[in-house]
């Protein structure tokens, strides 16, 4: 957690298999952190017109969370800032909850290896099985996901349909999906005629 002037905490949440990946995107910024050159001095940052870009970005989606990734730097120096966002997938409207944090780029290593050591301690073995990327298609003002998962009960896929007022998805048992979109192209090859 971070702890802001006025004492409000910005905190992130990591599952241990993000974190892991977590850690291995802050390798990646320490990396291209050592090979900049100094930073810009004060004065000529604020001479500049131009917006202030990042430096270097990431971003990592998983589950129902989004994790934005950005190298930045101000007049106090350079900083990873990390944005959390969360999608409340519950009935109704679809809102996004987000928690920001910044990293002192001077720290990253210490933070990375803090991080690497609570996964030694506390981590948990990775599942046996690589669950396939989610994905998504957009269709007029509709955007639909295709998120793989897994439970106690087993794999499955929920697909969600996202529309700039609502949120809708259902869920398939993975021991149906073959029939599932059987059916899908039956219809489609259907309508074609």
């Amino acid at each position: 957690a971070e702890v802001g002037a006025g004492g409000n905490k910005s905190r992130l949440t990591l599952s241990m298999s993000v974190a892991v990946e977590f850690r291995d995107y802050l390798g990646d910024f320490i990396e291209h952190y050592a090979q900049l050159g100094p930073s810009q001095p004060p004065e000529l940052a604020q001479a500049a017109d131009e917006p202030r870009r990042a430096l270097k970005s990431e971003f990592l989606v998983r589950e129902n969370r989004k994790y934005y990734m950005d190298l930045k730097e101000n007049q106090r120096g350079r900083f990873l800032r990390v944005r959390q966002t969360t999608v409340n997938r519950g009935p109704g409207l679809g809102s996004t909850q987000g928690q920001t944090i910044a990293l002192p780029a001077q720290g990253l290593i210490e933070f990375r290896d803090a991080l690497a050591k609570l996964i030694d301690d506390y981590g948990v073995e990775e599942e046996p099985a690589e669950l396939p990327e989610g994905t998504s298609l957009t269709v007029d003002n509709k955007r639909f996901f295709f998120d793989v998962g897994s439970n106690k009960y087993g794999v499955f896929m929920r697909v969600s349909e996202v529309k700039p007022t609502y949120r809708n998805s259902i869920t398939v048992p993975y021991k149906v999906w073959a029939k599932f979109g059987h059916t899908f192209c039956k219809y489609s090859d259907e309508m074609k005629k």
